[in-house]
């Protein structure tokens, strides 16, 4: 089918379209060229007057695997609660409404950043699951024994490299994430926390080695996506330290800092907590190998889960409800489920949330500084339409910031920018440098070739209003949303057009890499490494999602 958008104001910053008023042609899934007068044009929908922009990247979202399903299990009351039909809305949605509310909203993939690889079947499943969206995943490395045992042995480069892409390629991944290098795996051994340069209490390996060898084999592997670094002692005032400590580790290799908001804390002032969101962005300044995504705090009720188990248990005296959960799977990794409130006239929650908007008002590059919240940790993804107002209405956010504990207000500098996001930036940090960053070439833009995924809004003041709900959404050329409604042929199930799919990597590594690990003293688990390996036959009919390649530099 051919169809014709005319006259919107067209916002591609990979296309260097800056609102320039033009016509897209899509044909069947795709952008295509404008097409000759002799060919007839099955639709043409006039958008006079509107901001068009492709269709939105989510790269840090938590929506599938273990963690995920034992939050919905620990919360299973607050669920029945906020029931509504298809799914739960909120901060902890079914599958189903996950990939309701992201669609609606504009959103065209998400990405979950914590797939450990003997649970990554789990993870994939549920993504399945999700409709309407794409979905890729980030595989854990960096507490795994294996992994741990080759740093302490001092193995070559192209070992590591080699057991790298193996895990990439059989976990069906797109990226590498390291969570709290080391740290999870000490916490085993009695050690609470592991700094950067702090050897591991059995392997003898410091969190900075761990960083610069799997960063350096994720940039040597052809991975485009950065090592994915969740940094140490999140949470902890004074963790600026580290965060700069993990930036130098690096040794100039890329890597992308996630949630860095919870990594952006000085230990100065009365409260002993203060912002140190400057020096993070200073440190941006003079490390070009360097993004961040925010892991923006919104005030309310939600629950946070992660991989450092270590840092759960000791949020567990913060819980609310009182109750969590502290789990591992095979001891590849870690576990922990805490629900927690944040409160604007709390103190901490609000200098947390003034130190997130600090970070995006204060890095200049949009492309290098990614909005997220870290879902659920932070905020569900569905606060993103009030996120966008606080970061391009000056004076809606300093009405907020008026709300807040006063002192934390007053030891933000908050009060001071006057810096507003546009719509070019937004579709930068939202589009754009999502899909350059995950290697997604034929994402994030409206240029021929291009999968046809468009979101047509309404411009108004209230950006808040503006971006919860596109007047239009297509997917993959398919409809989805007009007039800021749900159609009804698609408001009940999928389109057959939208079939699931998985965006992955699939790096080179040595073929008899698992014949080398078997039985070594590195390969130590309670399973065959080879039982890890998802290929695509067992995606596609076993899990119920079709593998699309994805994530690899080309030159």
């Amino acid at each position: 089918m051919l169809r014709k958008l005319t006259g919107g104001r067209l916002y591609d910053p990979a296309s260097g379209l800056r609102g320039e008023v033009g016509d897209l042609w899509i044909d069947g899934d795709r952008f295509v060229a404008a097409v000759s007068d002799d060919r007839r044009v099955d639709e043409v929908i006039d958008l006079e007057g509107m901001v068009v922009m492709a269709g939105a990247i989510d790269l840090h979202t938590h929506i599938g695997g273990g963690k995920l399903t034992l939050a919905k299990m620990l919360l299973s009351e607050q669920m029945q609660q906020h029931r509504v039909p298809g799914g739960v809305e909120g901060f902890l949605p079914t599958a189903n409404a996950t990939g309701r509310q992201y669609a609606q909203m504009g959103y065209a993939a998400c990405f979950e950043p914590a797939v450990i690889p003997c649970n990554a079947r789990a993870a994939h499943a549920e993504m399945a699951d999700t409709p309407y969206i794409d979905t890729g995943g980030y595989c854990l490395l960096g507490n795994d024994d294996c992994l741990l045992r080759m740093l302490r042995d001092d193995v070559p480069q192209a070992l590591i490299n080699d057991y790298v892409a193996w895990i990439v390629q059989a976990t069906q991944c797109i990226a590498v994430k390291v969570v709290n290098a080391g740290g999870i795996s000490a916490y085993k051994f009695d050690q609470k926390m592991l700094d950067v340069d702090t050897p591991h209490p059995h392997y003898g390996v410091t969190p900075a080695l761990i960083i610069r060898r799997l960063a350096r084999a994720v940039h040597e592997i052809g991975l485009v996506h950065p090592l994915h670094v969740h940094c140490s002692n999140l949470g902890v005032a004074g963790n600026v330290d580290s965060t700069l400590k993990t930036i130098a580790a690096a040794d100039g290799f890329p890597v992308h800092l996630t949630h860095v908001q919870f990594h952006s804390y000085g230990a100065e002032g009365e409260h002993g907590f203060s912002s140190a969101a400057e020096q993070i962005v200073r440190a941006l300044d003079q490390h070009p190998n360097v993004t961040i995504d925010v892991g923006q705090v919104m005030f309310g009720q939600t629950v946070t889960i992660s991989a450092d188990a270590a840092h759960q248990t000791t949020n567990r005296k913060y819980a609310k409800p009182r109750k969590s959960i502290i789990a591992d799977i095979e001891c590849e990794a870690g576990c922990g489920v805490v629900p927690f409130r944040y409160r604007k006239k709390r103190f901490v929650s609000a200098l947390q949330w003034a130190i997130g908007l600090e970070l995006f008002l204060m890095v200049d590059d949009p492309s290098r500084v990614f909005l997220t919240t870290d879902h659920p940790n932070g905020g569900a993804f569905t606060t993103y339409p009030h996120l966008i107002r606080l970061l391009g209405d000056r004076s809606f956010r300093e009405t907020a910031l008026a709300e807040i504990h006063a002192d934390a207000a007053a030891a933000s500098q908050l009060a001071g920018i006057s810096r507003e996001y546009g719509y070019e930036e937004i579709a930068t940090m939202t589009r754009s440098a999502p899909a350059n960053i995950l290697g997604l070439s034929d994402m994030g833009r409206l240029s021929p070739g291009a999968v046809a995924d468009v979101v047509v809004y309404q411009p108004q003041d209230d950006l808040e209003k503006m971006f919860a709900r596109p007047d239009m959404v297509l997917r993959r050329g398919c409809p989805l949303v007009r007039d800021g409604r749900w159609l009804p042929e698609v408001a009940s199930a999928s389109p057959a057009d939208l079939t699931p799919r998985t965006l992955a990597a699939a790096p080179a590594h040595a073929a008899d890499i698992t014949q080398r690990l078997s039985g070594s003293e590195y390969w130590c688990e309670g399973f065959q490494i080879d039982s890890l390996a998802i290929d695509e036959d067992e995606m596609e009919e076993q899990l119920g999602t079709r593998v699309s390649a994805a994530g690899m530099r080309t030159e």
